[in-house]
């Protein structure tokens, strides 16, 4: 699902469920439960995660109802969630700040959600974006850490997912490790693409929202879908 110290993007339109995806793979990490209860998980330990749309609390609640799902007790989920009120990743200071606070914790996930809310840059400009994505590759070198990187997929995508990504070519290029969500019908179908290794088949997800905890959940999918 994702290489070992990869950088990419988890990418999608709107209510795909990315950043339920990127909160699965968090709690896959921390826990060393399987991801999706189908992806083993090789490297253990903390994650770090920036939401920058979604409260503290909320966060909170979602990886408890993730991490119920899985059997796994919430107390022991070591994911260590950034509460600043704004992270720009355009800026010196606040990636100085990102990379002393990755120094001090050692994740082996960073997750930053979106990418959106994370800068202030024109994303239509390479010069632009592939300084901020090379700062990035940078910190996940230096640390031996894997980064997941939320963005939005354009208005009617594309026929390949990596190329309905919003904003500069850079960001399908950028990655070791690429999570496409996208709406078939009834089904989000999420397809898995990696510089340096063959991607599994594409499976079907649904967010499950019944008596028991709010999950994702791997399905079959529909006829005639790869």
């Amino acid at each position: 699902l994702w290489s070992a110290g990869a950088v990419g993007v988890i990418g999608g339109a709107p209510k795909c469920a990315k950043s339920w995806l990127a909160l699965e793979m968090a709690v896959a990490v921390a826990s060393g439960r399987s991801c999706l209860g189908r992806f083993d998980v090789g490297d253990v330990g903390p994650v770090l995660l920036f939401a920058a749309e979604d409260a503290p609390a909320q966060v909170r609640q979602r990886l408890e109802h993730l991490a119920g799902a899985r059997d796994i007790d919430f107390g022991t989920l070591d994911v260590r969630l950034i509460v600043e009120n704004a992270l720009r990743l355009d800026r010196g200071d606040d990636l100085g700040r990102l990379r002393l606070t990755v120094q001090a914790h050692r994740p082996k996930l960073l997750v930053l959600d979106p990418w959106v809310r994370l800068q202030r840059v024109d994303e239509n400009k390479a010069s632009e974006v592939s300084a901020i994505l090379g700062a990035l590759r940078t910190l996940s070198r230096q640390f031996a850490l894997a980064i997941a990187l939320v963005h939005h997929a354009r208005k009617g995508g594309a026929e390949q997912p990596g190329q309905g990504l919003r904003g500069s070519s850079d960001f399908h290029a950028w990655g070791d490790s690429n999570l496409y969500v996208r709406r078939r019908g009834q089904q989000i179908e999420l397809s898995v693409e990696h510089r340096a290794a063959a991607a599994p088949p594409s499976v079907a997800l649904a967010l499950v929202a019944d008596d028991g905890p709010v999950r994702l959940e791997v399905q079959e999918l529909a006829v005639g879908q790869a």
